[in-house]
């Protein structure tokens, strides 16, 4: 059974840091395609960071500069590092994987970012 479990979420000052933890565990190994996607209250859920299997990595224009996705795959874990947090990256983070043709979802963590 595949299982994507984020952490790292709380509450952050503006212009403090974050690193949220993707981990993950059956069947699934985090070399393959992985994402963070975003949704705050009111919005749709939105791209923020993806990384290929090949290594690519892509952001959104709204985190670039400020976010680092990366991925250890001895741990299975991979990792959005968020600098220069604002107010506006105030989200429910997911780490969405693709295996195959599947994807899988996280549950989710709670950022917060206060002015």
């Amino acid at each position: 059974q595949v299982r994507l479990v984020e952490s790292g979420g709380g509450l952050v000052q503006a212009g403090g840091s974050l690193r949220l933890s993707c981990a993950a565990s059956g069947s699934f190994f985090s070399g393959n395609r992985m994402g963070w996607f975003r949704q705050a209250p009111g919005r749709q859920r939105e791209w923020v960071a993806g990384i290929t299997s090949g290594g690519i990595i892509a952001y959104a224009d709204s985190v670039k500069g400020r976010f680092t996705i990366s991925r250890d795959n001895a741990k299975n874990t991979v990792y959005l590092q968020m600098n220069s947090l604002s107010p506006e990256d105030t989200a429910v983070y997911y780490c969405k994987g693709t295996q195959a043709s599947d994807d899988f979802w996280g549950p989710g963590t709670q950022v917060t970012v206060s002015s």
